[in-house]
């Protein structure tokens, strides 16, 4: 969206970029996972997007693929900026359950504990999304989206290569270095996840426990997505009785 204003200073107009393309959702309900270079050169688009966008201080916080515009080319542009915010704002922003708040789906385990975010949560969902178009499956399952919120903070994902055979021990870890439950092991910066997508061949891959220990499925932690729902909706309850108050005065 481009902003102008006329000589007279009279009007305001605001003109919203027209986008030729189709929704990264559209492509992959319509085609399943996808060939591993084109994944991958989309991944990049998004990367390199979220690069600028975190440069200018903004996080997304609700990357998904109805978010994500994909021309003929395979170029992309990020759309739907609703919940967005300056990494610097002074405000709640809780992705949970409404479509105002996040996707459980997509979000990052820190936001799934009420937590705001910041430019690593952005990459998490890149890795998802990643993870999505390479397998045509998402990494965390569940019957409601407490489930699948439950999955993500407690089990390791489904290996990549299980997922999809195809997937080598380097791509492999680069997704997992993308979807560390920890923000800290994350990649720091959506440019130095781009690097290794650039240089797969030159990934370092670990011995990681994920590969061993991922069939342990753990399902006991239903009440404390509630309890993080419920503690990450007191600062809205409490605003709202104090306008009451301050209304009846």
């Amino acid at each position: 969206m481009r902003v102008y204003e006329d000589p007279n200073r009279s009007r305001i107009y605001m003109i919203l970029e027209w986008c030729e393309g189709r929704l990264l959702r559209q492509i992959l309900s319509e085609e399943g996972k996808l060939p591993q270079e084109r994944a991958i050169h989309i991944t990049l688009g998004i990367l390199h997007a979220l690069d600028y966008i975190h440069k200018q201080g903004v996080v997304h916080r609700d990357l998904k693929p109805e978010n994500i515009m994909v021309n003929a080319q395979g170029e992309i542009k990020l759309i739907d900026f609703g919940i967005a915010s300056s990494e610097g704002a002074k405000r709640l922003t809780y992705a949970g359950f409404t479509a105002t708040m996040g996707t459980p789906d997509y979000i990052s385990p820190e936001q799934v504990k009420g937590k705001r975010g910041d430019g690593r949560s952005d990459i998490y969902t890149a890795g998802i999304m990643l993870y999505e178009m390479l397998s045509g499956k998402k990494p965390f399952q569940g019957d409601s989206p407490a489930a699948i919120m439950n999955d993500r903070l407690l089990n390791h994902p489904v290996p990549p290569h299980v997922a999809e055979p195809s997937i080598g021990p380097q791509l492999q870890e680069i997704l997992y270095r993308a979807l560390e439950r920890d923000p800290a092991k994350r990649y720091a910066a959506a440019r130095e996840f781009a690097l290794d997508l650039e240089n797969i061949d030159r990934v370092g891959v670990e011995d990681r426990i994920e590969l061993r220990e991922w069939r342990n499925r753990k399902s006991d932690g239903a009440r404390k997505i509630f309890l993080y729902v419920g503690l990450a909706f007191i600062p809205f309850v409490l605003f709202g009785l104090l306008v009451l108050v301050l209304h009846h005065k």
